[in-house]
């Protein structure tokens, strides 16, 4: 039985009905840049790294459909120039300091960074302030590295069945908020094991008691770029960094 195929920057690529292009790319072992995506989670294009083209047409790869004959461009300098600069004003909306950041070298904007070759920051940084929360016995959450990918908001709405997190405001003013009567973290629901304290892609919320339990130098992205890292191979590493 013949399959369907799509090609991705010249390649033939398989797919199977249902698929997006993001999921037929990520089974053939092509890299899309990505940081709001999750095969575990309902797919929304927030952070809008994954856009290729279809067909001439500007489309996120995570939510959009794969469909037999697609002429896909996904690594061409007029869209990794694009990646470039959304990961830069992702940086500067945000205070990000990666040497000492408990989630360098696990941490995906900063793997994506790397492998965009982003060598500066190019915008003046916003410097925001934003509240840091360690009420919580087991989570702590340092709002300064969110990046409104919204994957906790999912991840504890789809998977754990608990709302514990959304966000609110807009602009600069955009903040990961709490449901919870005080707005601590400690007066929520969340438990340790929840999908929502595993699932951020950067150093927003963290596990206690586990962050250096790999040493910096031996993490997912320090052994290769995040290209080259496989699903599987990061969702050990992760469980490992957790404990």
């Amino acid at each position: 039985m013949s399959k369907n195929t799509l090609t991705i920057d010249g390649k033939p690529i398989p797919f199977e009905a249902g698929d997006t292009i993001m999921d037929a790319a990520t089974r053939a072992g092509v890299y899309i840049p990505h940081l709001c995506h999750n095969p575990e989670l309902i797919p929304q294009g927030n952070c809008k790294l994954c856009e290729v083209k279809v067909n001439g047409r500007n489309s996120s790869a995570c939510t959009f459909p794969a469909a037999e004959g697609q002429n896909v461009l996904n690594n061409t300098k007029e869209l990794n120039e694009n990646r470039r600069t959304i990961t830069q004003m992702l940086f500067v909306e945000g205070n990000h300091l990666c040497p000492g950041c408990e989630k360098t070298g696990n941490c995906k904007l900063q793997a994506v960074a790397y492998s965009l070759n982003m060598l500066d920051i190019r915008f003046p940084l916003f410097y925001p302030k934003r509240e840091i929360d360690s009420s919580h016995p087991d989570i702590l959450l340092d709002r300064n590295r969110c990046i409104f990918c919204e994957m906790c908001v999912r991840a504890s709405h789809e998977v754990d069945g608990k709302d514990v997190f959304g966000i609110a405001g807009r602009g600069i003013k955009n903040h990961l908020v709490v449901n919870s009567s005080s707005g601590l973290l400690k007066d929520t629901n969340l438990e340790v094991a929840d999908k929502a304290a595993h699932v951020c892609p950067v150093g927003a919320i963290i596990v206690k008691r586990h962050g250096f339990e790999v040493p910096i130098g031996q993490r997912t992205y320090d052994k290769q770029p995040i290209g080259g890292v496989s699903p599987t191979s990061e969702k050990a590493h992760k469980e490992k960094d957790h404990g």
